[in-house]
């Protein structure tokens, strides 16, 4: 289907290429999946990669992905890509799965996922923080326009209409709407959804009056259930860096509340450089 070591450029039949084209048990990722931190794939496609190859790990309905770590110690190239997983616990309450990304016979990125057993809800209320998002966006004629992760948060005043947003100081708010397919031939799942979003709590929470100088190395999603519909928000809570480290923590919501929370881990890094959102097909 396509050679080694070369990106895939074919166009999806809905006029959207896929992030992913498989070929037998290879991934070739496509021109799209690219980030903004030079040539390497852009994380929350790496994420949402292992994100889903967990989740075909786990065969029993009841088991809710409640965390997933994503690890993202060197960039992923652009080329064809192996994924490999793992169970390593599985009990009646819980399973623990691991996922590897392998290029040229190397571990490039991977995810350790935890599911829960689903239940009866203890009675009571537990305190919580109030999560106030900024409304979707929507058009005159009341339509929902296409949001594209990748291009969320570069200054787009329809897809951040939080006046914070740019070079200002102040807490950061995104509506994600992910509308092209991850891989090719496959429906986005929800889990895959939030694996991908939860990428973003870097930008949100590590973007500053000097614009984001700090690049992700890991993040950490937890779930309290899967969300619902296609809009994801992320509303940032806290951001702490010294000496050039840094972290930082968002909540994750779908269209009737918060589902799960997001902390990244970050280093500091210059030279982010997001594709426009013109040059995105």
């Amino acid at each position: 289907m396509t050679e080694p070591n070369t990106v895939a450029d074919e166009v999806h039949p809905t006029g959207q290429p896929p992030y992913f084209w498989r070929d037998e048990n290879r991934f070739v990722p496509t021109e799209v999946a690219r980030g903004g931190w030079g040539p390497s794939l852009s994380g929350h496609v790496v994420g949402g990669l292992l994100g889903w190859a967990v989740e075909r790990a786990v065969d029993d309905p009841q088991l809710q992905p409640a965390r997933l770590t994503v690890d993202l110690p060197r960039p992923t190239a652009p080329e064809p890509m192996e994924v490999c997983t793992t169970v390593h616990h599985d009990r009646r309450r819980l399973r623990l799965v691991e996922a590897v990304i392998v290029q040229g016979g190397t571990p490039v990125a991977r995810a350790s996922a935890l599911f829960l057993r689903r239940g009866p809800q203890p009675e009571g209320h537990v305190w919580s923080h109030e999560v106030r998002m900024p409304p979707l966006p929507v058009t005159d004629d009341g339509s929902h326009p296409t949001l594209f992760l990748r291009t969320y948060g570069w200054g787009s005043e329809i897809q951040n209409p939080d006046p914070a947003w740019g070079h200002a100081p102040g807490p950061k708010y995104t509506w994600l709407h992910e509308t092209r397919p991850l891989i090719d031939g496959e429906a986005l799942t929800p889990f895959a959804r939030a694996a991908m979003a939860a990428d973003i709590t870097a930008s949100i929470a590590n973007w500053g009056t000097g614009g984001l100088q700090f690049i992700n190395v890991d993040y950490t999603l937890t779930l309290s259930r899967l969300p619902r519909g296609p809009y994801l928000g992320l509303a940032s809570l806290t951001h702490s860096s010294h000496d050039g480290v840094a972290n930082g923590s968002a909540v994750l919501v779908d269209g009737t509340g918060p589902v799960g929370a997001c902390v990244s881990v970050a280093i500091a890094q210059p030279g982010f450089n997001p594709p426009s959102a013109g040059s995105v097909p």
